[in-house]
């Protein structure tokens, strides 16, 4: 299990986050689906291997490690995130060895249709960095396919810092946490 501690269980709208537990995995596995459909869809093959009904990230026991946080308004499912607080076998091939020690891993952010266009998605990332704590933690790192410009720019409008681009087509980002 994760050694977290959230410190704000609330974001705006009466949307509430919490870890996800296992009765959570249906639902959050089809609003990742839905959510890959969408960005295929638009052009983009990111998350295209949920398509194919491959998991890279394992959600199921992301979830049972206490790694998947869901956000609900009442019992409605509106954004799901993964924070991984040691890197997986995807994050050492695309990272290196180097910083391991001192990040999370954001994964799987994705937010229902219905919830879309309000801001959401950048509420939860900035909960991510702000409202849980990850003892020894001091910064956040993902990744996403290089040829979706539009999701590079909102990780930058949000105090990403571009790190390279990995020769299998993603690119990298980071952000250091504030000090408490």
């Amino acid at each position: 299990m994760s050694s977290f501690k959230i410190t704000n269980e609330t974001l705006a709208d009466g949307i509430c986050a919490c870890p996800a537990v296992y009765e959570d995995a249906e639902s959050i596995t089809g609003l990742l689906v839905r959510t890959a459909e969408w960005l295929r869809d638009r052009g983009s093959n990111q998350w295209s291997g949920l398509l194919e009904g491959q998991d890279t990230h394992d959600i199921m026991g992301s979830i049972e490690n206490g790694h998947v946080f869901v956000f609900k308004k009442g019992e409605e499912l509106a954004a799901v995130v993964m924070l991984l607080p040691e890197p997986s076998e995807w994050d050492q091939t695309l990272w290196g060895d180097d910083g391991h020690g001192a990040s999370i891993y954001l994964h799987r952010l994705a937010v229902s249709r219905r919830f879309a266009g309000q801001g959401l998605g950048a509420r939860v990332l900035h909960w991510a960095e702000t409202a849980i704590d990850y003892p020894g933690k001091t910064r956040i790192r993902l990744d996403c396919v290089a040829d979706n410009d539009a999701l590079h720019s909102f990780y930058r409008r949000m105090g990403y810092e571009f790190m390279g681009a990995d020769a299998s087509g993603y690119h990298l980002f980071e952000k250091e946490l504030a000090a408490e």
